[in-house]
């Protein structure tokens, strides 16, 4: 997404370029965002940008942890919400639905953090950041399955909640992926209502 980190009204050169590197990167993918492009977005000296970044790496890195607090800001935003343990799970879903209904400068494009790790190569520590990001998702699924559990009385085992949560978590991807490819929501709505049917026959 492309919302702001600034925090305060005057926001750092830090912030500046990366929100700059935020919308670029999204709009036109890593390789072919060069940093002067970044620099004259945010509006700031080059010196700026090394004297917050010590390489084009670190800022993506930078812009990839950056993501992933604004996805769990949405999160929070959902949960708060929630109410019972299947909304909780559903929550997750909802914070994808935003993310795809986000009004994107060149439109929606999917994923931002997958479209960066399709452009990083194996052994990045990018890549390795967008896993753990994936995981921490499947993990929050995970941890709410456990209070649906508690909260139905259900006698899912531990193998089957760890199932359960990847299946989830294989559904929201594969929904983002498709939502991506036709520049909206529809596909994460409808990936939604199945995973609300899944939890139903639970």
């Amino acid at each position: 997404m492309s919302r702001t980190v600034a925090t305060s009204p005057k926001p750092s050169a830090r912030e500046r370029l990366l929100n700059a590197a935020g919308v670029l990167f999204y709009n036109n993918g890593i390789h072919a965002t060069g940093i002067d492009m970044i620099i004259a977005r945010a509006g700031v000296a080059k010196m700026s940008l090394y004297n917050n970044f010590a390489s084009k790496a670190e800022l993506v890195e930078a812009f990839i942890e950056y993501r992933h607090q604004e996805w769990l800001g949405l999160y929070a935003a959902r949960l708060q919400q929630a109410h019972t343990s299947q909304e909780r799970i559903l929550a997750v879903f909802d914070a994808y639905i935003d993310h795809a209904d986000y009004a994107y400068e060149r439109g929606f494009r999917g994923c931002g953090l997958l479209n960066t790790a399709a452009e990083l190569t194996a052994g990045q520590q990018g890549r390795e950041l967008i896993r753990q990001h994936k995981q921490e998702i499947e993990d929050i699924l995970q941890k709410h399955l456990h209070e649906f559990r508690t909260g139905t009385g259900s006698k899912l085992t531990e193998t089957v909640i760890v199932e359960v949560a990847e299946h989830l978590a294989f559904l929201l991807e594969g929904a983002i992926t498709k939502a991506g490819l036709e520049g909206n929501s529809r596909r994460v709505k409808r990936a939604k209502r199945l995973a609300k049917n899944m939890l139903a026959a639970l």
